[in-house]
């Protein structure tokens, strides 16, 4: 999957992860993009190091998906935390 497959499978598990996580998280949409794809990025170094996963195979492969989402609550979770005490 290249690298433009990462940020679109970003993009919507940031919408997921945001729409997962309860109460109100700092940020607009643009903070909900930007966390979704470094938790997809996140997510996908995860599963490969950890896991020994390849979720570069296929985009509509379910690992991906969730590996993906995953990575997207930990970051948005890590954003809601710092930004959060402002």
């Amino acid at each position: 999957m290249s690298i433009i497959g990462w940020i679109i499978l970003g993009l919507i598990a940031g919408a997921i992860a945001r729409a997962i996580l309860p109460g109100k998280q700092p940020g607009g949409i643009l903070v909900t993009l930007i966390t979704g794809v470094l938790g997809a990025l996140l997510g996908g170094w995860i599963a490969s190091a950890i896991f020994g996963v390849n979720v570069n195979d296929a985009f509509f492969d379910l690992p991906t998906w969730g590996f993906a989402i995953l990575g997207g609550l930990i970051v948005s979770f890590i954003w809601s935390a710092i930004a959060g005490k402002r």
